[in-house]
């Protein structure tokens, strides 16, 4: 059994099209979705499941439980995390799978944004995604692992309300290989369109200059969670 793990806060845009997405990449595999309905105020929960998903919700507006909450409702041995507007392919769920099976103790993938973005955000993202998957980290839109070492690793660190992914790459990393998988997931790009470069800027680099303090507060994390979304769908090129 397959767990699929989406935590979402007021994703009723782009989940139909992830939950699509995980149902095709699943394809013949047993599977389970699980959608973590963190507090939405629009109809996240209802849309998940007439999508089929199963819903779990929680009330903390925090990624890290969101996820925590998704592993222990799950049944699978294998645990996947996807962001609720993330989509994910059959090259994902069989690379992952292969990595496992070769020992691996978890890993993530390539990330692309869907859609049109500045191209101040394209050149930085390119380089940021160089800097950050050199050195073998998963990023939060899509990660793996067995139940197993998820377990062994305590899940995500709930004192952390960003960077949590860096922290469980890190401690899976100690389990054993790490795989970065060279397939792109593709995910909606929307804060590079929503928020301004100075914005971005100066949120990035404050988290740089004071470090892990503050990531344990969600004070002053708003562009991670003031809850902005696109009034469409993001297109898928």
């Amino acid at each position: 059994m397959i767990s699929f793990i989406v935590p979402a806060y007021n994703e009723e845009l782009e989940l139909p099209r992830t939950i699509e997405s995980i149902r095709a990449a699943a394809q013949d595999r047993p599977h389970e979705i699980i959608v973590v309905d963190d507090a939405s105020t629009d109809r996240t929960a209802a849309i998940a499941g007439n999508a089929g998903a199963r819903v779990t919700s929680i009330n903390r507006r925090q990624i890290a439980a969101a996820r925590n909450a998704g592993s222990r409702a799950a049944n699978g041995n294998i645990l996947f995390f996807v962001d609720a507007d993330t989509q994910i392919n059959e090259k994902h769920v069989s690379g992952a799978i292969a990595a496992l099976e070769q020992g691996c103790s978890g890993g993530g993938a390539q990330v692309d944004v869907a859609g049109r973005i500045p191209m101040w955000s394209r050149i930085s993202l390119r380089i940021f995604c160089a800097l950050y998957f050199g050195l073998n980290l998963g990023a939060g839109a899509f990660l793996f692992t067995s139940r197993e070492n998820f377990d062994e690793v305590g899940g995500f660190d709930e004192t952390l309300f960003i960077g949590e992914e860096v922290y469980f790459s890190v401690a899976l990393r100690k389990l054993g290989r790490f795989e970065i998988l060279s397939e792109p997931v593709l995910t909606s790009g929307r804060k590079l369109r929503l928020y301004s470069a100075g914005e971005i800027l100066k949120h990035s680099l404050r988290v740089l200059l004071l470090g892990p303090r503050v990531a344990r507060s969600r004070q002053g994390l708003g562009i991670w969670y003031d809850g902005r979304r696109e009034t469409s769908s993001t297109p898928t090129t």
